[in-house]
């Protein structure tokens, strides 16, 4: 992505007016009453059409509920409309949410508590100066949540659990969409590398693999701080979500 597609996005950004769901009157307990509203397609139910979305709702309340009242920061790498970070600020009613998208021009929410950057995540210049805006410091351990549901990309998800699962808290929580993509379609599938499922094994067994994006370093790194990993399947054959749990 160039610097003026950005800053085109950017600027449209700046000026597109905004839904501020600080003002609204809507409150749900559930998730997935909150993705469904907002418009995420993490809901069983996606609000656009009326299909069904990926169901990852119940996932996401089953691994995140001990940290409902607690003060949070979640950061989520892709986020387009801002529907599933406007879903978080209503569940987790003391979190912060810091979004990453290349096209925030998209973005149609706005609170006090949702911090927007328009970045590819990918770049390492950009990301490590978005960072720095938000006061971090290389390898701080400073979100509680990181959910990447980007490009879905193959060399993107490996490039984003490699350099910010290092941004987790102890006990804090990496969660990657669809991470099967790459699986299923030829253009996510845009590297010769194994695929994630089969990274998640060996991550999950401990075992060194062939790499040219996550080196030897990184993956001893993850082997060394990672608790667990669950995986689930959602509504559709191409719903797939894992939690990596952070010790």
């Amino acid at each position: 992505m160039n610097f003026f597609s950005l800053f085109k996005r950017s600027i449209l950004y700046k000026i597109k007016k905004k839904i501020n769901i600080d003002l609204d009157n809507f409150n749900r307990d559930t998730l997935d009453e909150l993705f469904h509203y907002y418009g995420s397609d993490k809901a069983n139910i996606f609000k656009q059409t009326q299909n069904q979305g990926h169901g990852f709702s119940e996932f996401y309340a089953q691994h995140l509920k001990h940290l409902k009242q607690r003060e949070i920061k979640i950061l989520e790498i892709g986020s387009y409309s801002g529907a599933s970070a406007a879903s978080f600020i209503k569940y987790f009613k003391n979190s912060s949410v810091y979004c990453f998208d290349v096209n925030i021009s998209n973005f149609i929410y706005s609170s006090k508590n949702i911090y927007v950057y328009g970045l590819d995540v990918n770049d390492q210049n950009k990301l490590e100066k978005t960072l720095k805006k938000i006061n971090l410091e290389s390898n701080s351990n400073f979100f509680d949540i990181i959910i990447d549901d980007g490009s879905h990309y193959l060399s993107d998800i490996l490039f984003s659990l490699k350099t910010l699962f290092r941004y987790v808290k102890k006990r804090g929580i990496y969660i990657i969409e669809d991470f099967k993509y790459p699986n299923y379609y030829d253009y996510n599938r845009n590297i010769d590398h194994v695929l994630v499922d089969q990274v998640l094994r060996n991550l999950k067994e401990k075992k060194l693999f062939n790499s040219n994006i996550i080196n030897n370093e990184d993956q001893v790194y993850l082997h060394n701080n990672i608790n667990e990993i669950k995986i689930y399947k959602g509504n559709s054959k191409y719903s797939d979500i894992c939690f990596i749990d952070k010790i």
